[in-house]
């Protein structure tokens, strides 16, 4: 709520509004949907009916209307900015903003383009995805990437499809030896990646522990959360 704006100085900060999916396990601190994860008041409005699986496999389009409902509910409440908890929902990106009144970012994909502009020449970046099948050209296009980076998904039925669509408990070292594998994976085949994005907004819990594994840079939708309500921050 509003009233829970944090006092800097003379001014507040203004929260960031976070649109939910209707989805219901734990999650920890890392994760987008913990107000912990951030280091400014965050706002939360669950969109009843988004279920992972319907925004992943895009049949969600009859969840738009309820999507911007939950953004223009979020802004009444003070958020000066919008995200979601699902980077699938980069193919809502041009249809959501649209109707929303503030600085809207559908998912970390948004950051592809700004990122390989400063990579270093003959690095690309690399995506780990929650369903790799599900992540087409056209969710790249609607965030502005027109070339399709190198892309690897985390495994059908393994710990994270579990935990997200099946109901199975939190297990940390499943979840992180899973992912881990994955891009593992992805550098053996790649070797010209030169920074990673998870699109999956579950994912961050274990980004700074990756980073540091393979040495690499990675980007994730609190590294585009933190950005974007930097913009927008003070009243």
């Amino acid at each position: 709520m509003a009233a829970a704006w944090l006092a800097n100085g003379a001014k507040m900060t203004r929260p960031l509004g976070i649109m939910m999916l209707d989805t219901a396990f734990e999650r920890p601190v890392g994760d987008v949907g913990n107000a912990g994860s951030w280091p400014f008041p965050v706002l939360y409005r669950r969109v009843e009916g988004a279920s992972a699986r319907k925004v992943v496999s895009g049949q969600d389009h009859d969840l738009l209307e309820a999507f911007i409902e939950a953004g223009q509910e979020l802004v009444a409440e003070g958020a000066c900015a919008l995200t979601t908890s699902c980077g699938f929902l980069a193919l809502r990106q041009s249809e959501l903003s649209a109707g929303l009144p503030v600085p809207f970012a559908s998912s970390s994909l948004l950051q592809i383009s700004s990122i390989s502009a400063m990579l270093p020449k003959g690095k690309r970046v690399g995506v780990i995805t929650y369903d790799q099948t599900s992540l087409t050209k056209r969710h790249f296009e609607e965030v502005g990437v027109s070339e399709m980076p190198l892309v690897a998904g985390l495994p059908k039925g393994g710990a994270f499809q579990g935990l997200i669509e099946w109901g199975r408990p939190y297990d940390a070292r499943a979840l992180e030896g899973e992912l881990s594998l994955t891009v593992e994976s992805l550098l053996r085949d790649h070797v010209d990646i030169g920074t990673l994005v998870f699109e999956c907004t579950n994912l961050p819990p274990f980004s700074s522990r990756i980073s540091r594994r393979f040495g690499l840079p990675v980007f994730d939708i609190l590294t585009l959360g933190r950005w974007l309500h930097s913009s927008c921050a003070r009243a």
